[in-house]
């Protein structure tokens, strides 16, 4: 049949990914970085997608597709809210304790073992080599729980995971004195990230919040699920937002 249904331009798509967030439909998915029809049945045609890009790469078009599906629609809705609770579900069934939330003490004198490795590298290098800033057990997104105490009244970092690895200061320019977030959004579920965060923030009240990203357009979902997380949980603090090079300079 021939009915409205929308078309992406891959050329104009940034990866930001509010597109995705708009269709409550499921019908669009972020695949290499970029913005994707998955299925004509999961598109009902209404465009509730158009006015959330930025770029302009979607349009409504009249062509030959499937039938819209809700039954097919409300059984994919159904499957991510499963899969978002059983994110959420704390302590994993499993009850690894690597997921159980602690601060960390960075007050405390390095180990023996800390030592005798600083040393031996020390006599390589005439700089003295950085210790960990980290305050905080667990740092991804997906295992913090939203209650754990650390995250009360916290300075809060949320980074998308290869900046740390891009940028060669990141512990000391932006891991020290906060607590850090760490997830991927383009392998992981920014609606997820975006719900998960509504919720640290409504429960904990941070007192500033500060963003970083590469500079890639895939690596845009996790700006756009802080913000809309800040939108939804009403609140206005200190923010700042800093994108990273992929060969590891800052742009503000």
């Amino acid at each position: 049949m021939k009915r409205k249904i929308i078309q992406i331009n891959e050329e104009l798509c940034n990866g930001c990914g509010d597109c995705i967030t708009a269709c409550h439909e499921g019908a669009i998915e972020m695949i290499d970085g970029k913005a994707r029809l998955i299925s004509d049945e999961y598109c009902d045609g209404l465009g509730d997608c158009l006015p959330e890009c930025p770029t302009g790469a979607i349009e409504m078009i009249q062509r030959e597709a499937l039938p819209y599906d809700e039954e097919l629609v409300m059984a994919k809705i159904k499957e991510r809210e499963n899969f978002q609770k059983n994110q959420q579900e704390e302590p994993m069934p499993c009850g690894c304790p690597g997921t159980m939330a602690r601060a960390i003490d960075r007050e405390k004198k390095p180990t023996d073992n800390q030592e005798h490795f600083l040393s031996q590298n020390q006599n390589n290098s005439s700089d003295q080599r950085p210790l960990s800033r980290l305050a905080q057990w667990p740092v991804q997104m997906n295992l913090i729980h939203p209650e754990a105490p650390y995250l009360k009244n916290a300075d809060l970092l949320i980074a998308a995971d290869c900046t740390a690895f891009a940028y060669g200061c990141f512990h000391d320019d932006f891991i020290k004195n906060r607590i850090t977030l760490i997830g991927c959004p383009k392998l992981d579920d920014n609606e997820y990230y975006q719900s998960k965060l509504t919720e640290i923030f409504k429960k904990n009240q941070p007192r500033s919040i500060t963003v970083t990203r590469m500079q890639v357009p895939c690596c845009a979902g996790i700006v756009s699920a802080v913000r809309k997380a800040m939108l939804e949980a009403e609140m206005i603090v200190p923010y700042r937002e800093v994108t990273i090079t992929t060969d590891g300079n800052i742009i503000e």
